[in-house]
């Protein structure tokens, strides 16, 4: 099972399953272990570990209070979590082991902070820098992706030796469930719409952003008090996610695009994260990427590219002809998200194109009535999935979206291309720019066939009639089994909330959460 798009299913969960995933982590972590200094003051009086992990004769596997435990014949070695003893006879050593690449959640980090969430200084009124889920842990990275859910079946094992999940105790990774739902797919067309005004972005997010903004492009005027800064992409369209990124684009006269020159008065001012900002100066449309080094918001930054801006125009006219469309997308960005493919430039498929693929699902679908705002999503989440998993020919065919959507064979692209081009594995012609393939940098794009294909397997099962006969359905989420929300990004929520909202919105937050 690939860690980076599936985990285990509620009625998949027991005993059996919690100690056979334990021995299998532990034998694949062996190999790649690193063992502190101090334990090579017993290196000579004690077996090697390599000698442990490749299967000493006599060896035997146990488990006891949660414990792995290897009996070797000359020792016992036990593992749980990040640690390991040695026993000889002579006493018990404790020493700690650091897999190079450790299948858990909390294998990168924030910046440290207390409880996870922001605090404000004691009398400043100011809100601080946003902090992560790790203080105390000095030797942990900052990981990139808040929302990723790699690792994930690492917390849900939460019995015997699976146990790993003081991190995550009393979070289900499903916030917007907050009520039981309706059997079918009709019970998924009614967690769609919760999920949805769950992490549809709230006020007190957007004027987060809307400081971030203003803090670049005071630096911008500062440098060209001419020129024009607009903001596109998921920001302008409000089709964002609490970790989604803000594009901008910086329109004015320069001989060569001053990329390195904001890129240096950005640093000097402190706006971005020192190890964050990157210049792309040889991409196809080169940019500026950086973290705001105080709400940790990504920022691209593009100079005088209007395709952005057309292509927001043109998202909010699709959103008004497909009241659907809004729904898809923030759960489809979600899916995507979390198992970091939703970047063209590590493997993913964009926004853009992402937005494409729904817009031509719905043009092409068999059924008129999909642009009523009574539509069932869950059925048409599921076919989504099972198109663009199962169904869709991305070797031969390609997507247009003008003149009402069709389909296009990449021979005949092919044909009007020049010489020694070809369609990309996923071509999307662009409305805005025919010549141009949205999907041509998306080298990932099978990556991605292959999640939304487990996507359609999975949901599909859910909603059968045979689903009501797996354990604990009544109270297990069907979204849930593709779609889960870190509590790192929860409690990101919750830091924003608590600085940028307004009193009353807090105190009508906590009422309600009260009242639950």
């Amino acid at each position: 099972m690939d860690p980076r798009i599936a985990w285990f299913q509620p009625e998949q969960r027991g005993p059996a399953n919690n100690l056979w995933m334990q021995i299998w982590e532990t034998t694949q972590g062996f190999g790649y272990l690193h063992v502190n200094n101090s334990y090579t003051t017993r290196a000579q009086t004690t077996p090697s570990v390599k000698a442990i992990a490749n299967g000493a004769p006599g060896a035997v596997l146990s488990c006891k209070n949660g414990t792995l435990k290897f009996h070797a014949g000359f020792g016992d070695f036990k593992t749980q979590g990040m640690s390991a003893s040695i026993e000889d006879g002579e006493g018990t050593h404790q020493r700690d082991f650091i897999p190079l690449d450790s299948n858990h959640n909390n294998r990168a980090t924030g910046r440290g902070g207390v409880g996870g969430v922001g605090q404000q200084q004691p009398g400043s009124g100011v809100p601080v820098q946003w902090r992560g889920l790790t203080e105390g842990h000095p030797n942990k990275r900052k990981r990139v992706n808040k929302a990723s859910t790699f690792g994930f079946n690492s917390s849900i094992l939460n019995t015997g030796c699976g146990s790993n999940t003081d991190r995550y105790e009393g979070y289900t990774g499903t916030p917007w469930k907050v009520r039981n739902y309706s059997e079918g797919v009709v019970g998924l067309h009614e967690e769609i719409k919760d999920f949805y005004e769950y992490i549809s972005p709230r006020l007190e997010e957007e004027n987060m952003r809307l400081e971030v903004v203003d803090r670049i492009k005071g630096v911008i005027h500062d440098l060209w008090p001419s020129a024009e800064v607009q903001v596109f992409g998921s920001f302008s369209t409000g089709l964002y996610l609490p970790t989604s990124d803000i594009d901008l684009v910086v329109f004015g006269k320069w001989e060569t695009l001053p990329l390195w020159t904001l890129e240096e008065a950005l640093r000097k001012r402190n706006i971005a994260d020192e190890n964050s900002i990157k210049v792309l100066d040889k991409a196809t449309v080169p940019i500026i990427k950086l973290t705001d080094s105080f709400t940790e918001v990504k920022v691209d930054i593009s100079f005088n590219v209007q395709s952005g801006v057309k292509a927001a125009r043109l998202i909010k006219e699709f959103k008004e002809k497909y009241p659907v469309l809004p729904y898809l997308v923030l759960v489809l960005k979600q899916f995507l998200l979390q198992r970091d493919l939703n970047e063209v430039f590590t493997g993913g498929i964009g926004s853009y194109s992402l937005f494409l693929m729904a817009v031509s699902f719905l043009q092409l679908h068999y059924r008129e009535d999909v642009s009523s705002p009574n539509i069932n999503y869950g059925v048409l989440l599921i076919e989504f999935f099972e198109l663009y998993g199962r169904n869709f020919n991305y070797l031969k065919t390609g997507i247009r979206i003008k003149d009402g959507g069709s389909y296009v064979a990449k021979d005949e692209v092919q044909k009007s291309m020049m010489d020694g081009y070809r369609p990309s594995m996923l071509y999307i012609e662009d409305p805005l720019q025919p010549e141009n393939d949205v999907g041509r940098s998306s080298y990932g794009a099978m990556q991605v066939k292959q999640a939304f294909d487990y996507a359609y397997m999975v949901l599909s099962h859910a909603v059968s009639p045979m689903a009501k006969y797996y354990p604990n359905n009544e109270n297990e989420s069907i979204l849930g089994r593709i779609i889960r929300v870190t509590q790192e990004v929860d409690e990101y929520r919750d830091w924003i909330r608590k600085n940028w909202g307004t009193p009353s919105q807090n105190d009508s937050l906590n009422s309600m959460f009260f009242s639950l």
